[in-house]
């Protein structure tokens, strides 16, 4: 079951860096994302489920989540963030947690050999505005 769930994740993974704009630097699309949305208090975990979203914006930042509230993590070295790698994450907690703690591993999509690691920093949760 677990492995079935990293391999959903890694799917969506790879699916959300299709969403990257071509020629737009990792801040802009970010910002792109952003818009319509303010900051709250940084958390440590977030809740995930196997079908989440998630986009890998290019020595940026991973984002997770769609709609209402979405959880950017700037990780810890966010230049080795890069979109054409396939991510693979791996929980050390139960349930439906991702935790700053938890281990992605990265791997290039077309050799398929490793490429390294990406180190969680906190979520920053963005919630839309109403109006």
């Amino acid at each position: 079951m677990r492995l079935l769930m990293l391999a959903a994740v890694s799917a969506l993974a790879m699916a959300g860096a299709a969403d990257a704009r071509p020629g737009q630097s990792g801040e802009a699309e970010l910002a792109r994302m952003l818009q319509g949305r303010v900051a709250g208090q940084p958390m440590a975990c977030i809740r995930t489920w196997p079908s989440e979203n998630v986009t890998t914006i290019d020595r940026t930042a991973l984002v997770f989540g769609r709609g209402d509230t979405i959880y950017v993590n700037r990780t810890r070295f966010p230049d080795s963030i890069d979109d054409n790698d396939a991510l693979v994450i791996r929980k050390f907690g139960t349930g439906t947690s991702l935790c700053r703690t938890d281990l992605i591993t990265t791997f290039d999509r077309t050799s398929q050999f490793y490429s390294g690691n990406v180190y969680l920093a906190d979520f920053v949760p963005y919630k839309r505005i109403r109006r």
